[in-house]
């Protein structure tokens, strides 16, 4: 008799309880399998709102790949909880992040940014925690063992984009951040141009946050010459300050025929990357992107007809199209997601692994010593054509001299035509042994 009168009070109350889980943003999603596995809990940190180099759109992308997935059901019945943080572009702000990550006992660190690798590296190491799909800035992210990169990082774009240009390019100048990790893309360049046989590039140390460039401009622009010469910047978010510094620069006289020729007004010559003048501008994706083309006119534009190295195949490439449904249905209100923005994509991959890895466990409880465990025993990951397949075994690390865990050395080549970036030659390049023998 007690216990008829009892159960109706208990699904009451069972019922009201679920209502305001789902109230409070807590507990199950709608969507979610109801708690018969425990929640999987990540974190995902980027700068934003500093003076240098802003990724809003990675921690964004984060959370709506859990809306995603949590409506399908989670990941193998585990709700998916993704916590953010800002870094703020600072080693302290890398280390609370990486602390909040140990003391919040997430299972991995997924598709963030950060150019502070010492600083939040230690921590997640001494914890245990992998960090899976880093943006690729720093060395750290290429020689933890428990990092798990799913790019070739800056030093892949750079070698790549070396190599890119010395098929057109007479002479380089390089424009890039006066940092340890800037320290690092001449002689990753120079490689690149070794392929061609062709001289190392003149090395312009800059500012990574001034708010304009023009002597790192007047000085770059000179040393490439007039005469089939390049200038490449690679300034994170600053890159596009450079180049409107650039543009702005007088006429300087031809080389051959002492006529004066401008530094760029937009037209694109042509669309030859040569910004009203015979210098061809270059980068390459993180520093120039869609996004920032856009802003800056289409294809009327400073860079159109520049030529920028990329890992993944161009934003319009139909290998994006689950991710741009994804954006579109569970982000499609937040303009800080953009599809075409190279964190953003960074970050859907990273899940793509992190999503993978979970299913192949096929365990009640998720803990970041699995999730490193599976994914050091070779968990294989299909990116669905937005990288090769995946694999950190020790078999598949390109061993480079600083860069020993990079697995995915393959790059684009990209060219801005009529206000979009396109592909400049189809498919990859394998730019491996350019980045092991750099020299």
């Amino acid at each position: 008799m007690t216990g008829r009168r009892l159960s109706p009070l208990l699904a009451s109350v069972t019922a009201v309880a679920a209502g305001a889980s789902l109230l409070t943003g807590c507990g199950v999603l709608p969507g979610a399998t109801g708690g018969s596995r425990e929640p999987v809990t990540v974190m995902t940190w980027a700068p934003d709102q500093t003076r240098a180099t802003n990724m809003p759109g990675m921690p964004a992308m984060a959370q709506a790949y859990a809306r995603w997935v949590n409506s399908q059901g989670g990941i193998d019945g585990h709700e998916l909880r993704v916590l953010t943080c800002n870094e703020h572009n600072t080693p302290a702000g890398a280390a609370a992040c990486a602390r909040r990550a140990v003391h919040e006992d997430v299972v991995a660190v997924v598709g963030s940014y950060s150019q502070n690798g010492r600083a939040f590296m230690a921590p997640l190491e001494a914890a245990g925690i992998p960090y899976i799909g880093g943006y690729g800035l720093t060395e750290d992210e290429f020689t933890s063992h428990l990092s798990y990169p799913v790019n070739g990082g800056l030093a892949s774009l750079i070698a790549g984009h070396g190599m890119q240009l010395a098929e057109d390019c007479r002479r380089v100048s390089l424009v890039r951040p006066d940092t340890l990790a800037g320290d690092r893309l001449p002689k990753l360049l120079d490689a690149g141009l070794r392929k061609a046989s062709k001289r190392g590039a003149v090395d312009i140390p800059a500012v990574e946050d001034a708010t304009e460039y023009t002597a790192q401009a007047t000085t770059a622009r000179e040393k490439a010459g007039t005469e089939d010469g390049c200038v490449a910047a690679v300034l994170g978010e600053r890159t596009q300050t450079f180049f409107d510094s650039f543009r702005r620069l007088p006429p300087q006289p031809d080389d051959d025929t002492g006529e004066t020729t401008g530094a760029g007004d937009g037209d694109g010559k042509g669309g030859d990357g040569k910004g009203g003048s015979s210098v061809r501008i270059s980068s390459v994706l993180g520093s120039v992107g869609q996004p920032v083309i856009d802003r800056t006119g289409g294809a009327r534009s400073p860079f159109e007809g520049a030529y920028v190295t990329g890992w993944y195949p161009e934003a319009d490439d139909k290998s994006w199209e689950p991710m741009r449904k994804v954006i579109q249905e569970h982000a499609f209100a937040d303009n800080r997601v953009d599809p075409a923005d190279t964190g953003v994509q960074t970050s859907w991959i990273a899940y793509t692994v992190l999503k993978e890895v979970v299913e192949s466990l096929d365990r009640d409880t998720i803990t970041a010593s699995r999730v490193a465990e599976a994914l050091d025993k070779g968990t294989q990951v299909d990116t669905g054509g937005l990288t090769p397949k995946l694999r950190w075994m020790y078999e598949d690390l390109l061993g480079a001299p600083d860069f020993p865990r990079i697995v995915n050395h393959e790059v684009t080549f990209q060219v801005v035509r009529q206000g979009r970036l396109v592909a400049q030659k189809p498919g990859f390049v394998d730019v491996g042994p350019t980045v092991t023998n750099r020299g």
